[in-house]
């Protein structure tokens, strides 16, 4: 099992409390890497501050589970290594971030399916235990994925086009070279 809490300057201490509230309540815990960041240091074996990117890569792709944090990229990474990733979103109530960025966006990704969300400790330590009695719930078809992320990427690229071909377009009505 791999938790990521990226690499943000607000500690994210609640996640580090409902991941050690899980692993102490295991008769046989699993093998759980901890990137706690600037969070406290949780009580599980295997806690880093940061991984390299290289590091990082080969443990999501290894871990049967990978709990995130609400950020974009790292969820966008779980998911390209063939993960549903268990997320668990920074509050800024808490102060565990800003502004309510990763709230909002993790709320749509849930709802679309793209992750797990869990909003309690009983949610997240649920979510733990379902992934560890069906780690296929949690996987995803990886080339699927990257065919999504192209499919995107295609897209973005063609809007970029038109977007590029109306500005000339304009720029030529307006005698602007």
């Amino acid at each position: 099992m791999l938790v990521v809490v990226g690499t943000d300057k607000h500690p994210f201490n609640r996640l580090m409390d409902w991941i050690e509230g899980w692993y102490a309540g295991r008769a046989e815990p699993p093998t759980v890497v901890v990137q706690h960041g600037s969070s406290r240091v949780p009580d599980v074996p295997g806690a880093t501050a940061f991984l390299g990117h290289a590091e990082l890569g080969g443990a999501m792709a290894g871990a049967r589970i990978v709990v995130s944090h609400g950020g974009p990229a790292t969820i966008a990474e779980a998911r390209a290594a063939g993960r549903l990733p268990i997320v668990v979103a920074r509050d800024p109530e808490y102060g565990e971030h800003v502004d309510e960025h990763q709230m909002r966006y993790t709320a749509r990704l849930a709802t679309a399916g793209e992750i797990r969300l869990c909003r309690s400790a009983e949610e997240f330590h649920r979510a733990l235990d379902e992934g560890l009695a069906a780690p296929a719930a949690f996987q995803i078809d990886q080339a699927a994925e990257q065919d999504r992320f192209a499919a995107r990427e295609q897209a973005a690229a063609r809007v970029g086009r038109i977007v590029e071909e109306l500005v000339r377009t304009a720029d030529r009505r307006r005698g602007v070279r």
